[in-house]
């Protein structure tokens, strides 16, 4: 199993009727900007453990598991709101903005984080000294009659949480995590995949292991995706902006042709100081597959 590197501390903050279970590696200096790590959807803070075991140079990093994942365990719900995880990093943030002086920090967000960190960045933008978003693509634009049908969709969903149609299957085993994990990502090296499942999953009542997630963040969102404000949001990003790609770019086939790369390519374009970069040999997990080299493309970013 991997053996880490850089050991991390454990947090745990209550905000907003939560107890959210954050990582921190390092130690605080005052002329350092902190480094904030958002994790995907279906992932955890720890995800980023091989990445951050690359970084060369000192950094105090913080790592939310974001509500309803990993050890923060979110409100009884049976859907979740995207607005709530702009919420719960303002709220993050402020904690280490009383308790450390910062007034900023370098906000690095993954895929579903990757997408929280680009809006927040725009809503606060004070607040966000870089950025840098990890294949953090959107969804596709909507319109406006497609709501009856979305919240049709919606009113259907939040009745069949905990149902087999929503349900999050256990496993019988860890090994058997890991063998999720590596199927999902074909290039993840088995020590990272056996070491991930011990914080992707633990041990349930019925002795199988359960993913540490819960089953109402399948539910789609009852309300539309606006392109349009995502655009005049992206306009008032004022941090030096890094978005960084896979050479094994998946977009498509996820929205099988309803959004494109090319799409998203006009969307982010409206950004004021914005770089891009590919990494070669990965995919969309890249922070797994070339956690070195996106180590190296990070640090050159924030330096």
């Amino acid at each position: 199993m991997y053996s880490p590197k850089r050991v991390a501390q454990t947090l745990t903050l209550n905000f907003r009727g939560q107890r959210y279970k954050v990582l921190t590696w390092g130690q605080y200096q005052s002329d350092q900007v902190p480094m904030v790590l958002l994790h995907g959807w279906m992932d955890v803070a720890a995800s980023f453990q091989f990445m951050v075991d690359e970084l060369t140079a000192p950094a105090f990093v913080i790592a939310p598991d974001w509500r309803g994942f990993g050890d923060t365990q979110g409100p009884e719900v049976d859907h979740y709101v995207f607005a709530d995880y702009l919420g719960d990093l303002d709220f993050l943030l402020d904690h280490f903005e009383n308790t450390l002086g910062c007034k900023t920090f370098n906000v690095i967000g993954h895929s579903m984080g990757g997408n929280v960190a680009m809006m927040y960045a725009g809503v606060q933008s004070e607040r966000v000294n870089k950025l840098i978003n990890l294949e953090g693509f959107g969804v596709p634009a909507t319109h406006p009659a497609m709501a009856r049908g979305r919240y049709r969709k919606w009113l259907e969903e939040i009745k069949a949480v905990g149902s087999q149609h929503l349900a999050l299957r256990p496993y019988a085993s860890l090994d058997d995590v890991a063998q999720r994990l590596m199927k999902n990502n074909p290039r993840l090296k088995k020590d990272f995949a056996q070491w991930l499942a011990t914080h992707w999953a633990s041990p349930g009542k019925s002795g199988q292991w359960e993913l540490k997630a819960q089953a109402a963040h399948k539910v789609v969102s009852a309300h539309l995706h606006q392109a349009q404000e995502m655009h005049e949001i992206f306009k008032n990003i004022t941090a030096p902006t890094l978005c960084v790609h896979s050479s094994e770019l998946q977009l498509e086939r996820w929205w099988k042709g309803l959004y494109t790369f090319e799409q998203y390519q006009e969307r982010i374009k409206v950004i004021p100081q914005l770089s891009q970069i590919q990494l070669s040999d990965c995919a969309h997990m890249l922070h797994h597959d070339q956690p070195q080299a996106l180590a190296q493309v990070i640090e050159t970013f924030l330096t």
